[in-house]
């Protein structure tokens, strides 16, 4: 099981999710700047150097420049962090989940309609 991530880590994790899951400094930078999200290039390398000691990046050196790759897929994080949540939570009781949406109106009816659907078609 891989370490949990920072709100700032999983920013860092997703802009490199959105690059194609490889990135250089440069882009990561730019990528956070559009986004308005500010930060020293001391935070960034210290983070980004947390994420691959946390097993999550993959660094390669190009010149004097790092390239930082995934090793974890955006959808493998998303998978681990929705089992976490559920385990702990709700005790791995899926349903607790579904119910608690459904009764706090968090899912639309067209929604869980879709979702029926998508289950009774084996998930295609």
């Amino acid at each position: 099981m891989l370490q949990q991530v920072s709100d700032f880590e999983l920013e860092l994790m997703k802009t490199i999710w959105d690059n194609g899951g490889t990135a250089l400094y440069a882009e990561i930078t730019s990528a956070l700047e559009r986004k308005g999200i500010p930060a020293t290039k001391n935070t960034i390398i210290s983070l980004l150097s947390r994420l691959a000691g946390k097993g999550y990046l993959e660094t390669n050196k190009i010149g004097r420049r790092n390239k930082y790759t995934a090793i974890v897929s955006a959808d493998k994080y998303k998978e681990m962090q929705t089992t976490a949540f559920i385990d702990k939570i709700y005790e791995g009781n899926v349903q607790g989940l579904v119910s608690a949406l459904i009764q706090k109106n968090m899912i639309s009816t067209e929604e869980y309609e879709e979702l029926k659907r998508y289950w009774d078609e084996g998930g295609k």
